[in-house]
């Protein structure tokens, strides 16, 4: 049996997500991308019609009612990655992704909270001037993620 700490894993999910369909593509994404597992923070999720795949079935999901809970049930040396227009955030393009790791993605309406930003471990934003869809978001991480760059 092989260490999870050299084990390659990855989670995403959204902070107080408000749109359904958002949501639901998110997850088919996920599917898609190869996610170990998905999750949502606060009381703002409800069933994703959206979902035809029916992702939330196929791979693990988790829902967290606080931001607390969600990292004090991280799995050991998992690095939460917040998605985030700031000027600390780094560019995706040269950003290398962590070998285990969570993407955390704010709501469609606030973002994600300060507590969020400042226990992330590391901050990545896109090359535009404004904000991305949250689905689109998260699915150009993933893909991101894809592409072979190295791991740290």
């Amino acid at each position: 049996m092989e260490s999870n700490f050299t084990n390659e894993y990855f989670g995403i999910g959204i902070q107080n997500g408000k749109t359904p369909e958002n949501l639901g593509v998110l997850w088919r994404s996920a599917q898609n991308f190869g996610a170990s597992f998905i999750f949502t923070i606060g009381n703002r999720y409800a069933k994703q019609a959206s979902d035809t795949h029916n992702a939330v079935k196929a791979i693990p999901y988790y829902h967290y009612n606080t931001f607390e809970d969600f990292v004090n049930n991280l799995p050991v040396g998992t690095r939460i990655v917040g998605v985030e227009l700031t000027d600390k955030s780094e560019d995706l393009e040269t950003f290398h992704h962590p070998r285990r790791c969570v993407y955390l993605l704010g709501a469609e309406d606030h973002g994600l909270s300060k507590q969020a930003m400042d226990s992330s471990h590391f901050l990545v934003k896109f090359k535009s001037p404004k904000s991305l869809n949250v689905a689109v978001a998260g699915s150009i991480v993933m893909y991101d993620r894809q592409l072979g760059k190295e791991r740290v």
